[in-house]
């Protein structure tokens, strides 16, 4: 029976720790502070956004890349999207974008609580960890055309 405990133990720990949403203060229509104190990567955070399986952010937008075939319209074209948005003001959409706007579509991709609809993989963990929020604004950041 220890044994058993102590194996059990010894798994856990050794378990990757499910992501967790990082605390964050909204400012006006921006989180300013980086989640976690965290410095993001402008080359990861754009192949974040073309990631089809995850983030999934051309199936709504478009990117100043004509090498990506099929992007949506639903959502604003990212190109320009520094010139008109704060990095903060990106990292609350991503957050949450419901606390912008509460008829948002595009979902929240930092949030676990009060969602509907829920893709099994990420039951009781955020789409996106605190990371993957900060190198997709890193990336963002760059599109200023």
């Amino acid at each position: 029976m220890r044994q058993a405990l102590a194996a059990l133990l010894l798994a856990l720990a050794a378990a990757p720790a499910a992501a967790q949403v990082a605390p964050f203060v909204v400012t006006g229509d921006a989180v300013e502070a980086p989640l976690d104190g965290l410095a993001g990567d402008a080359g990861r955070g754009a192949r974040i956004v073309r990631n089809r399986e995850t983030a999934n952010c051309l199936i709504c937008h478009t990117i100043p890349d004509p090498r990506e075939t099929f992007m949506g319209e639903v959502g604003p074209p990212l190109a320009g999207v520094a010139l008109r948005l704060t990095p903060g003001q990106m990292r609350l959409r991503l957050i949450d974008p419901t606390r912008i706007n509460g008829a948002a579509v595009m979902p929240a991709y930092h949030r676990t609580a009060d969602l509907l609809r829920v893709d099994p993989r990420f039951e009781g963990r955020p789409v996106l960890t605190a990371q993957e929020i900060e190198d997709v604004v890193a990336y963002l950041a760059t599109l200023k055309e």
